[in-house]
């Protein structure tokens, strides 16, 4: 039994480390299996964790005679950080495999939080305009649209930027992006630059939605953690919602000044050319926004590879006149079938690859064509409100497509049958050997037999 002091520093690690990984968009089962797995390696048997979407609280309880310890941490609400959480990735792992101990792992946790990045902040900014120009090119744009929905998406992250500063919430920041990008569009339309201006909204659509956590909402609600992923849910229908009051105020705003903005609605790829091109811009937006998200260098080349294949899929399977979810959907199922082997050669967790990888086909496009049906008369509500839930249905294609995926790709035989039993639920985030019960007592076995001492035999001539 570990003396108090001891019994309180671990407690604290397991809360710390479960608040990066939550705060970073890891599933509530993921941060319970990593805590658990920190937290009886370094000697805690049998915690009590609850995680909900803004508490993380671990109870211990040595004997039945001794009153109960609890610890409570707040998560606080960050940006997306891939960087740290690849960190706090390896620190886990090597925790796990006694390379560092307590103290040491305690302060590196403190390093990774404490210090920045070697990305200044203005890089992070042309990458997300970047990646809207990327979004731009796979809508089939030309020079101009590329270059409007780069400056776009360049005043959109620094306006939220400077939001965020002052402590708005992000439903304003949200609506703040969405008004943007139409009012820029909407210049542009009236001075001529653009034939199309409707591509430069959709593109920005795409990126406001980008930092929403649909993934992480969804697997919760998978794995049995319904309270985490109602909350979650509920986070990302009201960023969604501020995304069309942005939008929708926007486009109000062009038809009260007798500008056309139009509506988009270019169907599937209908060439060769065509394809090829959306395939490269899916590519670049994936890359684009990985760099934005502080993503370990090593892996953004992979991540837009896995983009573009999923591109060419989904787009393929569209020719058929397969609709749109069904194929998003399976092109999903192809990313997170993959990231795992390709996250595993590259040393960061699988989170970052899926969430990265389907950026491209958010449904920037069916939110934005129901907005423009919404605005235009009555007779076109219907149509308008049949393309929301197609962007719904897409969103919930993407992301259970990937966590489908992921269940296919990692061992069908769990290792850690007690807890993987319990908490149904591919892992993105942590590590998948989970050291418990029977196989923890084979392994503490197996490391304390003795070596046996090499005999060396003399032979006598």
């Amino acid at each position: 039994m570990l003396e108090a002091r001891a019994l309180n520093l671990t407690l604290d690690f397991c809360l710390r480390v479960g608040e990066m990984l939550l705060s970073s968009g890891a599933g509530a089962a993921d941060v319970t299996a990593t805590m658990k797995s920190l937290s009886w390696h370094l000697g805690v048997r049998h915690p009590d964790i609850d995680v909900t979407f803004t508490s993380l609280s671990m109870t211990f309880q040595p004997s039945p005679e001794d009153p109960p310890l609890i610890q409570i941490r707040q998560v606080k609400q960050r940006d997306i950080d891939y960087e740290d959480l690849t960190q706090v990735d390896h620190l886990v792992r090597d925790v796990l495999s006694d390379r560092v101990d307590l103290m040491e792992a305690r302060a590196t946790l403190a390093r990774i939080v404490s210090s920045g990045h070697s990305t200044p902040r203005w890089a992070v900014t042309l990458g997300w305009g970047v990646m809207c120009a990327g979004v731009g090119l796979q809508l089939g744009g030309d020079a101009t649209v590329i270059a409007i929905a780069f400056a776009a998406a360049v005043c959109i992250d620094r306006s939220q930027l400077m939001m965020s500063r002052r402590r708005l919430p992000f439903f304003y920041q949200q609506v703040a992006g969405g008004g943007i990008a139409t009012l820029l569009a909407t210049g542009a339309a009236a001075t001529g630059l653009v034939e199309n201006p409707s591509l430069v909204v959709t593109a920005n659509i795409i990126m406001l939605l980008a930092g929403i956590g649909f993934m992480g909402a969804l697997q919760d609600a998978l794995s049995g953690f319904y309270v985490t992923g109602g909350a979650r849910l509920t986070e990302a229908l009201l960023a969604t919602s501020g995304i069309i009051a942005g939008v929708s105020g926007g486009l109000t705003l062009a038809k009260m000044v007798g500008v056309d903005v139009g509506r988009l609605d270019p169907g599937a790829a209908g060439s060769v050319k065509a394809l090829s091109m959306m395939a490269l811009g899916g590519a670049i937006c994936a890359a684009a926004f990985a760099f934005a998200s502080y993503a370990p260098g090593r892996i953004i080349v992979p991540i837009a590879g896995i983009a573009a294949v999923s591109m060419v899929i989904s787009q393929t399977l569209a020719l058929q006149d397969a609709g749109r979810t069904w194929p998003t959907g399976l092109a999903a199922f192809f990313v997170g079938l993959v990231s795992y082997s390709v996250a595993g050669r590259l040393r960061v967790p699988p989170l970052v690859v899926v969430v990265s990888a389907v950026v491209p086909m958010l449904p920037g496009l069916s939110i934005y064509r129901g907005l423009s049906l919404l605005t235009e008369s009555d007779t076109s509500a219907s149509e308008g409100l049949l393309a929301m839930v197609t962007a719904a249905s897409v969103a919930t294609a993407l992301a259970s497509g990937v966590i489908l995926g992921e269940y296919v790709a990692q061992p069908l035989k769990r290792e850690a049958q007690k807890l993987e039993n319990r908490l149904a639920g591919p892992r993105l985030v942590g590590p998948l050997r989970t050291r418990t019960g029977r196989m923890a007592r084979r392994e503490r076995r197996r490391e304390q037999e003795p070596v046996a001492a090499p005999v060396t035999v003399t032979v006598e001539e």
